[in-house]
């Protein structure tokens, strides 16, 4: 695997979440700097043998907009 993918979306009590895409790998945090740090580090905790881990991870952040017409 060269690169895994994470679903980041608003946490309704403020911060975010990241998920795996096909894999099962969860993590959360209040900003996107530590959220950065928070995936990196479950990424490596997850694929324990480097040369099995995914060289790039990539964030699809996603965000629901809601505004008044």
């Amino acid at each position: 695997m060269t690169e895994i993918v994470f679903l980041v979306e608003d946490d309704p009590d403020g911060g975010y979440n990241a998920q795996a895409l096909g894999e099962s790998i969860f993590t959360q945090a209040d900003n996107l700097e530590t959220l950065r740090e928070m995936v990196r580090d479950a990424v490596r905790c997850h694929f324990t043998d480097e040369k099995n881990r995914p060289k790039v991870i990539r964030l699809h952040i996603v965000r629901d907009e809601v505004f008044a017409s």
